[in-house]
């Protein structure tokens, strides 16, 4: 068999081998790019309320701290740079210095006095985020043994639930009124000055959970720079060096790769422009639709993130065992039933809220973005693999901050226009099951070379 048909992906080794045990140590470590990922957007989210009392924000405002986070367009533009970086100078290299700038963007957060300061924190921060995703779902995949691939993906994804439970259960821990207000109130006091305005007070709040994920941030630092490059990507070096403009040309000519980039990025935008909005605007919802305190609106959300995190452990066990499809349909099902709630007008009450905060924890437990990062990894070859991941998630998370800024005329100041918001979440959301379900592929089994093999042939 001569070098190009070699298949470079870790294949299952029996026990005492370092097999599985070896692709799950450093899945774990990887996968703390996703907890600070969504950690970024929730502890955002968690204390907006509070930022905005302290500042004077209006929701034109919060629609830009969105549209520049981690969430939207400061993953964005992070991801377009970080993916094709991956490729050209390896995993690694993103691992060793890109959690430094996501470490400076949250000590601005921390240390914010003034909006501008605040969104520059959040901007640097997304762009970080951005440059370690695609390269952490790359890395994963290629270190996955062929039959562990979607579980390891499904342990990354678990992170990313993680890390909103954990940001929310301190938010409401921290909050005004929280059971630890009162050495934060101790902390602003001696900072602040005890005659400082309360909403200067509170806001500290949001400034500690922000430093608890600095701390994680300097753990996942210290991991990931001992990581050992990935076999694939040294195995294609080998074949000779490729220009990351060459990689460029390349995934922008080959028409396999353009219809796999315009699938995934359908099914991953629609769902995408749901989950963002969600992810950042949750407890504000609450807040404002729902009528409950900033402690409450961060408990029920966190909540939602014990039911994600629960969901996606039971699917990590079957995942590489049953079709794709299954999942893929019972994930968006549950989605579909949380806004048709909405629409009903079934979350006036506390009760119809605990449904739809369950509902939705179900989706993004079994969601879309498993799917896209289980698929995104494979259906790429390695020469250009985390690059076509960047540019997705470029194209994805750009429009989302266009949408989120859209979602704050929609939605109105005080919740008055939820209920239209509801009909486009449904529309969206039906767009992805669609497409989805439409193009669907057949991976299971089957090694990263053997999918690159039968989708681009023996030349790429």
């Amino acid at each position: 068999m001569d070098n190009s048909q070699k298949d470079f992906t870790p294949q299952p080794q029996g026990k005492g081998q370092g097999g599985a045990s070896g692709s799950l140590r450093k899945t774990l470590a990887v996968s703390l790019t996703n907890y600070l990922d969504a950690g970024a957007i929730v502890a955002g989210s968690s204390g907006i309320t509070l930022w905005q009392n302290y500042l004077g924000l209006s929701e034109m405002h919060l629609g830009w701290l969105n549209a520049l986070s981690a969430n939207a367009l400061g993953a964005a533009i992070g991801a377009i740079i970080g993916g094709f970086l991956a490729d050209r100078f390896g995993r690694k290299f993103i691992f060793t210095y890109n959690l430094l700038v996501y470490m400076l963007g949250v000590l601005i957060i921390m240390f914010s006095f003034s909006f501008p300061m605040l969104l520059c924190g959040f901007l640097v921060t997304g762009i970080s985020v951005g440059i370690g995703v695609p390269a952490s779902w790359t890395y994963i995949s290629e270190s996955s043994e062929i039959h562990n691939r979607g579980r390891n993906i499904c342990i990354s994804q678990m992170s990313w639930g993680l890390g909103p439970m954990f940001i929310l259960f301190f938010g409401m821990l921290l909050a005004p009124g929280g059971l630890l207000w009162g050495p934060v109130e101790a902390l602003a006091g001696a900072v602040v000055g005890g005659d400082a305005p309360r909403a200067a007070v509170e806001v500290f709040s949001s400034r500690v959970v922000f430093f608890t994920l600095f701390v994680v941030a300097l753990v996942a630092w210290t991991l990931q720079r001992q990581l050992e490059e990935s076999t694939e990507f040294t195995s294609k070096q080998g074949e000779g060096e490729s220009s990351i403009v060459g990689n460029i040309r390349l995934l922008f000519t080959n028409r396999i790769a353009v219809k796999t980039v315009a699938f995934l990025a359908t099914i991953y935008l629609t769902w995408n422009l749901v989950a963002s909005v969600m992810g950042f605007f949750m407890p504000h919802v609450y807040e404002t639709a729902g009528g409950l305190s900033n402690e409450t609106a961060n408990m029920l959300s966190c909540v939602s993130w014990v039911f994600v995190v629960v969901t996606t452990f039971i699917i990590s066990f079957y995942v590489d065992k049953v079709a794709h499809r299954l999942f893929y349909i019972f994930g968006l099902a549950a989605a579909l039933s949380a806004w048709l709630l909405v629409i009903g007008g079934g979350i006036t009450g506390i009760a119809g809220i605990w449904v739809f905060t369950i509902l939705w924890g179900i989706n993004n437990g079994s969601s879309v973005q498993i799917f896209y990062a289980l698929w995104g990894s494979e259906l790429f070859p390695a020469k250009f693999r985390a690059g076509a991941q960047g540019l997705m998630f470029f194209i994805v998370r750009g429009l989302s901050a266009v949408w989120g800024l859209v979602f704050t005329y929609i939605y109105g100041e005080h919740g008055e226009g939820f209920t239209l918001a509801a009909y486009c979440m449904i529309a969206l959301l039906v767009v992805s099951l669609v497409v989805g379900l439409m193009g669907c592929p057949n991976t299971r089994g089957k090694s990263l070379g053997q999918i690159t093999r039968e989708r681009y042939g023996e030349e790429i």
